[in-house]
């Protein structure tokens, strides 16, 4: 890890060379959730090739840009596409932006993704707020020397998702009435869904829903100093004993049809952060 520091400050200088600003906050998008990009009023952009030491996105519909600007009148950075695991990347490498974002300034992080629902309560096209996780993807972003310029060595997860801002979501969705739940995310590493009894097996566990992403940038936000709040599209059911083949391209859809909803929570807790600090 004792590279890391160097490489987040030459991609903050390659930043800060077209937009020398401090965001509130660093947004994520997901599959199928690059759209919610128009909603921002771009100041500055960079493809990821373009930042020193960012990784190029390979992933399904993730753009591979970095976008600078604001929303809601609030300055914001945002990652159109995130880095995964099953890309063959390591995790040190994979969640550098993270820290590029404490390091320009933001003080929180705000995820999203989409994920298979686990919870048969749940519905394609839903949202769940992300309560606390379960990390199965045999890894770990802290892994290594640890470097006390970006953060200590045992951070404490006990609450790595802020209550505030979950309670928060849930109440900007039941003003614009559409279904959000809280829940438990698993992560796995991918690439490959998972069989049946793996379904079972996650569900006996404890978990809503199960993603390939987000739980290594929200322990390197814990780690950085950066509260979280993550947000996930259900995309499909994965329910073991009514199990129908995963369709990528239904997927992407279902997400696409879902961000309306996303875009209204995102956009509430930045209005709610920009009243906090006035």
């Amino acid at each position: 890890m004792l590279e890391l520091f160097d490489q987040t400050q030459e991609a903050c200088q390659t930043i800060r060379s077209k937009w020398d600003h401090t965001p509130c906050a660093g947004i994520v998008l997901g599959t199928g959730l690059g759209g919610f990009s128009d909603e921002i009023e771009i100041e500055a952009e960079f493809d990821y090739e373009e930042i020193p030491h960012f990784l190029k996105s390979t992933a399904t519909s993730h753009r591979g840009r970095l976008l600078c600007g604001k929303l809601c009148g609030v300055p914001v950075l945002a990652m159109e596409g995130r880095h995964h695991m099953y890309e063959g990347y390591s995790l040190k490498q994979a969640t550098l932006p993270i820290r590029v974002f404490k390091k320009m300034g933001a003080n929180l992080l705000i995820a999203s993704n989409a994920v298979g629902g686990l919870n048969p309560f749940f519905k394609c096209g839903d949202i769940m707020v992300i309560d606390d996780h379960i990390n199965l993807m045999g890894d770990n972003p802290l892994i290594g020397i640890n470097d006390d310029r970006l953060g200590p060595r045992f951070p404490d997860m006990s609450a790595p998702y802020d209550h505030k801002l979950n309670d928060r979501a849930l109440e900007i969705a039941r003003a614009e009435n559409f279904a959000a739940h809280k829940g438990v995310f698993v992560g796995v590493s991918g690439p490959n869904l998972e069989t049946r009894a793996e379904y079972r097996f996650l569900r006996q566990i404890g978990a809503d829903a199960v993603g390939m992403s987000t739980i290594p940038e929200v322990i390197v936000a814990v780690h950085a100093g950066l509260r979280a709040i993550a947000l996930s599209v259900i995309t499909d059911m994965c329910l073991p004993d009514a199990l129908q083949p995963a369709n990528v391209d239904e997927i992407i859809a279902i997400a696409n049809e879902a961000e309306p909803k996303l875009r209204s929570i995102v956009k509430g807790i930045l209005r709610f952060e920009a009243e906090q600090s006035s």
